[in-house]
């Protein structure tokens, strides 16, 4: 989590001492158009839209894409809900594909999934951990669809010399509380491409998408409003400079605990699709029961019990209910749409098995190097009831 302190209250100060607190009451020397523009170059891309959250992020760009009813989009079993609602919130319905052990969309699985009416991919990096973002893009290219990533939890982290959330044909971002850099709620919607910027910037604002853009000759259609205020982008503005500094915290504090579990019986680090970049540490169990006991330690949670990043509690999905069924899109649909728990065994599986092991970039190394005994002997088992506990 980053941190928040003076920097924050100056730019916020600065925006309440001159009144202007719309987005564009300054123009270019505003605080959200100078965060967009600093937050394209740190992470190569050609646009950058503020929105209010990572979820209108999601939306925005599937919208921005054309995504809508009668589509199909592909999503993983294991992510925070909203990855699921946001093909819903366009009419498209969200096709769910089981996780590997690196906790990434499948690509073996997407492969699997694809049919006639499939639309997009919308692979998600959870826990700052990429996806396997070369294979997805290959299955993506032959068979004609889209790419949409979900980079909500995983702000500026680096993927093969890319950033991810640059690597599709869109991208999201999430400000939230617990993210790589927050305004307390906010997020953004990244592309290359100058037509779904401008149909994006359409979308996510109903009357004023103009103020301080090129013209165009995109036909203007209804949209939604999740522009986001000065507030929100000076704060923003200024945590942008946290960013790399929180980087490069959690990439040591990966490489310091996660040799606490070189040759611990029963686990090893989860798989990672780029290892010379982790910067978020998963512990892969053999026996689920084993997982769970060590889930109860300080610092450390099992992943099958993080509530709504876990499908079978996605209720609003299983269940296919909307606010009005008229607006249901699984009546848009072109089959019968089935969430069969049965269909995602591995991936329940796979998340009964791993925890999760905060790196504490909150807390001097020093802790982190105090906490490493603990975690060593909450998963060394003994070999047998005799057996003395490892030395330290």
């Amino acid at each position: 989590m980053p941190r928040v302190a003076f920097r924050e209250a100056w730019t916020l100060g600065r925006v309440l001492a001159n009144g202007q607190l719309l987005r564009y009451g300054r123009g270019d020397k505003g605080y959200t158009v100078r965060f967009e523009r600093a937050l394209a170059q740190k992470i190569d891309s050609r646009h950058v839209l503020a929105v209010t959250s990572g979820t209108n992020a999601l939306i925005t760009a599937l919208a921005a894409a054309g995504v809508g009813p009668g589509d199909e989009v592909l999503v993983p079993a294991y992510t925070w809900v909203s990855t699921a609602l946001a093909p819903l919130a366009v009419g498209a319905v969200p096709i769910l594909v089981n996780i590997d052990e690196s906790l990434a969309i499948d690509p073996a699985d997407i492969e699997r999934k694809i049919t006639p009416h499939t639309r997009a991919i919308m692979p998600v990096h959870m826990l700052n951990l990429p996806c396997d973002m070369d294979r997805i893009m290959g299955v993506a290219r032959r068979h004609g669809l889209l790419v949409v990533e979900d980079a909500c939890q995983a702000v500026g982290v680096p993927y093969r010399g890319r950033k991810l959330g640059t690597i599709g044909d869109l991208g999201a971002f999430s400000f939230n509380h617990y993210k790589n850099i927050t305004s307390g709620e906010g997020g953004a919607v990244l592309t290359d491409d100058d037509r779904y910027f401008t149909r994006a910037r359409m979308y996510h604002d109903p009357g004023n998408f103009i103020r301080g853009h090129a013209e165009t000759d995109e036909p203007l259609f209804s949209a939604m409003n999740f522009r986001v205020s000065e507030l929100t982008g000076a704060v923003l503005y200024a945590q942008l400079q946290r960013l790399d500094p929180l980087l490069a915290r959690l990439r040591r504090r990966y490489e310091l605990v996660a040799e606490t579990f070189e040759g611990a019986a029963g686990c090893r680090v989860s798989p990672h699709n780029d290892p010379d970049n982790a910067m978020g540490l998963t512990v892969l169990f053999d026996d689920p029961e084993e997982a769970r006991r060590f889930g109860a330690t300080r610092g450390v949670e099992r992943l099958l019990d993080t509530d709504r990043h876990v499908f079978t509690n996605w209720d609003a999905i299983l269940s296919k209910r909307s606010f009005h069924p008229k607006m249901n899109a699984y009546n848009w649909a072109n089959r019968d749409i089935e969430y069969r728990i049965e269909d995602y065994r591995h991936t329940l599986d796979i998340l009964s098995r791993t925890c999760r092991v905060a790196l504490g970039t909150q807390y001097p190394a020093s802790v982190m190097r105090l906490r490493k005994p603990a975690l060593r002997r909450a998963v060394r088992r003994p070999a047998g009831p005799a057996a003395a506990a490892p030395a330290e």
